[in-house]
């Protein structure tokens, strides 16, 4: 079993509190993943879960560096594969995440989480070359506007990422050769019809008609996504016969992952009764067929 969407360092444990939590879950690897945070960027909602070493003297946080993810690999080389995703505001990314590939052996890029719209130009660089190196790219999209609970309005939501499915339809369409997969609220509510007036980012009850996800996965081989968080696992929860349905569909492309600790995955995955063939899939082979990519292009470098 491998857990595509890990991180290390935060919510109170160290490496060695996630290699004890994999394997009570029966994980054999986790993917690890980067996130960079600029000072323009800070949510002081994040600070208690992060590692204090990366505090700012002026009181923001940087985030959970590349460097926190080597150390890590480096203590259990079986156990984890890098990820790694540059801020496209802050230097040369594509130049910094082609030196992590060749120095490090990043094969991930990701988490892409920046308050920025997927399909800006610097994305799209960044993007290019992950697929060029044959590196899957992890988006998270969490929407700008969500309708007001109580007065129906669209409100501003501070902590955006990436824009819309809109955006990322664009960037689809401009990245044909790299592989994306999404992940995040703002991406696992478009599962149903009624997205656009949905008062929650994790929106609750059966799913209905018409959720534009099917679209992209039908017209865009190169979109994946992850059932990782309180995002992924509760989009199929809110529906479990839905949720059978969509997984045996798009089985080519769903990725078992947790972006957290403890077992809920694995019984979400337990609950849908799916076919042996592809729970391995979604289980584990999904995700050694995407890093295989990235290897084939080190071989051939």
């Amino acid at each position: 079993m491998i857990d595509s969407h890990q991180h290390v360092f935060w919510w109170k444990r160290n490496d060695v509190g996630l290699i004890a939590d994999m394997d009570e879950h029966g994980i054999e690897t986790a993917w690890l993943l980067s996130w960079e945070i600029g000072p323009f960027e800070d949510h002081a909602y994040y600070h208690h879960a992060l590692n204090p070493v990366h505090r700012r003297p002026d009181g923001t946080h940087a985030g959970i560096p590349l460097s926190d993810l080597i150390k890590a690999r480096d203590r259990y080389p079986d156990r984890f594969i890098l990820g790694y995703c540059p801020h496209p505001l802050l230097g040369d990314a594509p130049g910094f995440f082609e030196a992590a590939y060749h120095m490090h052996g990043v094969r991930v890029c990701g988490e892409w989480k920046f308050r920025m719209l997927f399909d800006d130009p610097r994305c799209l660089n960044l993007f290019r070359k992950a697929g060029e190196l044959g590196c899957p790219v992890v988006l998270h999209l969490d929407v700008p506007y969500i309708h007001d609970e109580k007065t129906g309005e669209p409100t501003y939501m501070t902590d955006w990422y990436g824009g819309t499915v809109a955006n990322l339809e664009r960037a689809l369409q401009a990245c044909p050769q790299t592989n994306f997969i999404g992940h995040a609220p703002g991406f696992w509510r478009e599962i149903s019809g009624d997205s656009d007036i949905a008062r929650s980012a994790y929106p609750r009850g059966p799913v209905t008609q018409g959720g534009r996800l099917y679209d992209l996965f039908d017209r865009y081989p190169n979109l994946y996504a992850d059932i990782s968080a309180g995002s992924g696992r509760g989009a199929f929860e809110r529906d479990l016969e839905h949720a059978r349905t969509f997984a045996i569909r798009y089985a080519d492309r769903l990725l078992f992952a947790r972006d957290y600790y403890g077992g809920e995955w694995n019984q979400l995955i337990d609950s849908l009764d799916l076919p042996e063939d592809i729970r391995t899939k979604i289980c584990g082979e999904n995700a050694k067929r995407l890093l295989s990519q990235a290897d084939k292009a080190a071989s051939e470098k």
